[in-house]
């Protein structure tokens, strides 16, 4: 059960981030170099999820910790963005950033 505290101070973050949530959430993509760079930069997949094995045993599982990012939904969104402007817009192929 969460205290009241911690409630308050995720609340807090909540009510701080929401301006950058918002301006994330309306960034434009205008750019082909910027779209490249964007895609460049946001990873298709969460880079911390890892398995470690020995042999054909898994030992442990490190589940993917990007959900836990405040900022986590806006930056996917960013990069979806950024590769509809490449595919749309500019008719690139962009499987090498997937």
């Amino acid at each position: 059960m969460m205290s009241t505290i911690t409630v308050t101070f995720i609340s807090v973050l909540n009510l701080l981030l929401q301006p950058i949530r918002q301006w994330l959430e309306s960034l434009e993509i205008a750019s082909p170099k910027l779209a490249r760079r964007i895609c460049t930069l946001i990873p298709a997949s969460c880079p911390f999820e890892r398995e470690i094995k020995v042999g054909d045993r898994t030992l442990i599982h490190i589940p993917p910790l990007c959900k836990l990012n405040p900022l986590y939904e806006q930056l996917v969104e960013i990069r979806f963005k950024a590769l509809m402007y490449l595919a749309d817009e500019c008719g690139e192929d962009v499987t090498q950033f997937c």
